[in-house]
């Protein structure tokens, strides 16, 4: 058998419960794939989108729903031997990619004031407008079940407001454009545990700009929630779903406050009622 083909097995198989799934329960659940769609599935060099482009495959090749999938790799700058990997491991999974070139890592570069947002800004945006070139409806993204629960913690603890990453969402800027995270429901320890038992090596951060830095990085948020987390769960192993839950379940007789299209409410406006 095909090194490509036991990996696809190994997604049906041994990671069945844990993997596909819920791949298909978050699809199923959230309605984020229908017939006659067309996704541009965002490959960016990682396990997680990678792993987002097999399941994709999958879908096609065993789904009831009929929809078509194109597989992009944005270019923002990275170095030979990283576009080199990506390639690669397009050829050992056998996906068929699709490359196009950006300079973003070059326009960051000289930016001292959160290069990082305006990456991911202008990373948004190139992506839209490929989508659009290509003639899709929808773009499909890797973040998974720890990237929503972290996203959530960083709103709270560091934005001062309750809020969460949702599983698919409308483009304000690109009419016609829907963001969807099929991943949603999957942890990132079973997309671990894939990578690893077929043998697979992903970029972690290809960031041209964070590997040029001479001095020591700080930790960043993101990082803290993590260990936070880990921490969390030592005292309850339940933790993580029940953050998730907790988002899907919000008691609004007991929130002093809500927002909604930029418009805040009391819960007093309402309290006399």
């Amino acid at each position: 058998m095909e090194r490509y083909k036991e990996i696809e097995r190994s997604i049906i198989k041994k990671y069945r419960k844990t993997i596909w799934s819920k791949f298909i329960r978050a699809i199923e659940e959230y309605k984020l794939i229908e017939d006659n769609d067309k996704i541009m599935v965002c490959i960016s060099g990682g396990k997680d989108s990678f792993l987002l482009a097999k399941c994709i495959q999958e879908l096609i090749r065993h789904g009831k729903t009929k929809f078509e999938a194109y597989y992009v790799v944005m270019n923002p700058g990275y170095t030979e031997k990283n576009l080199k990997q990506i390639e690669e491991n397009a050829k050992i999974l056998n996906i068929d990619i699709q490359i196009f070139e950006s300079d973003i890592f070059n326009v960051v570069s000289v930016v001292d004031k959160s290069p990082c947002y305006l990456c991911a800004r202008m990373r948004r945006g190139y992506l839209y407008s490929k989508a659009k070139e290509l003639g899709c409806n929808k773009i499909a993204l890797g973040h998974h079940f720890n990237d929503v629960i972290e996203t959530s913690l960083l709103s709270m603890l560091y934005g001062s407001e309750i809020k969460t990453m949702m599983p698919k969402l409308h483009s304000d800027n690109f009419e016609g454009l829907e963001l969807i995270r099929p991943l949603y429901l999957v942890k990132e320890e079973d997309i671990i545990s894939w990578k690893n038992t077929n043998n697979l090596t992903f970029l972690n951060c290809a960031c041209k700009f964070t590997e040029e830095v001479s001095y020591e990085l700080k930790e960043s948020k993101r990082e803290e929630i993590k260990k936070l987390i880990k921490e969390l769960k030592k005292i309850n192993k339940d933790v993580d779903y029940n953050i998730f839950k907790s988002y899907d379940n919000i008691n609004l007789n007991c929130v002093l406050g809500t927002k909604k299209n930029g418009e805040y409410k009391s819960f007093l406006d309402e309290y006399k009622k």
